[in-house]
């Protein structure tokens, strides 16, 4: 079954008095594109959070967040420098003096300045719990995003059925027109034929040879075949257990070059037709795709 590339998904929870939000989210790219947001306690979790969206989610461009918050919704806990506060706060009170800049902004910068606030020491022990707890929620989240991905999935599957079939349904037609094709060569043919045979250059046996190998140039008999074959194929790996977006790019590429060889031997004005409006179902094939895992 195929899934989407683009999902989201949120689980919320809450355990000795913190709060936990993760929120996860994909869009369409070709490998796995990361990019993490963690509460800084978390830093050195980042490895093996990549590591399990790499094996969950296999490709996309993923943004994941995790936010955990104490039950009141404040931040950790913090203590601040003072003594650091006010040098700084002083300093830079004298710079604006002597330039005549505005002061309106000077306690956020002071306070923001490096080693005014002081993060409080976090209990490891405690640590360890939020971990676990951080991580059953990112699986659920993780869970969740790929359901979301599934659902997706199933809509373009039924998409790029039809147009498969559509394609199928053109393929019908050129067989049937040709025939008619066939025959329209070969009178195009005999009547150069005709005007050939009154001069004195003309070489009967040659003419025939040359005639066969024309008739062998535009023949699209195997064209015809393969192309079937490569529709039939691309059912056969839409229905597949895993989703294999690469693999249907592959023989989308495959359906494109029969394709364009049939355009370019058809010779004639109704196939050609049929063969742009193969065209336009295969573009609409190759961009679902792109959103394929």
């Amino acid at each position: 079954m195929l899934r989407s590339m683009t999902g989201f998904g949120r689980s919320k929870g809450q355990k000795s008095g913190y709060n936990v939000t993760v929120e996860v989210k994909s869009l369409n790219s070709k490998f796995l594109d990361a990019q993490i947001r963690i509460p800084k306690n978390f830093l050195d979790k980042e490895l093996e959070i990549r590591s399990q969206l790499a094996k969950g989610l296999n490709r996309g461009k993923v943004s994941l967040s995790i936010d955990l918050m104490k039950e009141e919704g404040g931040v950790e806990a913090q203590q601040v420098n003072q003594d650091l506060f006010k040098v700084y706060y002083s300093e830079f009170e004298s710079l604006a003096d002597q330039v005549g800049a505005a002061k309106d902004d000077l306690f956020r910068i002071a306070l923001n300045s490096p080693d005014v606030i002081i993060p409080q020491m976090v209990d490891e022990d405690l640590l360890k719990e939020q971990w676990i707890f951080v991580q059953e929620h990112f699986v659920s989240a993780i869970k969740a995003l790929d359901e979301f991905r599934l659902q997706e999935g199933a809509t373009l599957e039924m998409e790029l059925k039809n147009y498969i079939a559509n394609v199928a349904g053109y393929l019908k037609e050129i067989e049937v027109h040709d025939p008619e094709r066939v025959v329209i060569i070969k009178e195009r043919i005999q009547k150069h034929q005709q005007e050939l045979s009154s001069s004195d250059a003309y070489d009967e046996n040659r003419f025939e040879q040359e005639m066969i190998y024309y008739i062998e140039k535009f023949d699209i008999s195997e064209e015809i075949v393969r192309l079937t074959n490569h529709l039939s194929y691309f059912n056969e790996v839409i229905g597949e257990k895993d989703s294999q977006g690469k693999k249907l790019g592959f023989i989308s590429q495959e359906i494109g070059r029969e394709i364009n060889t049939i355009g370019s031997k058809a010779n004639h004005a109704p196939v050609q037709k049929l063969v742009v409006n193969m065209k336009d179902e295969l573009e609409k094939i190759k961009e679902q795709l792109l959103n394929i895992i």
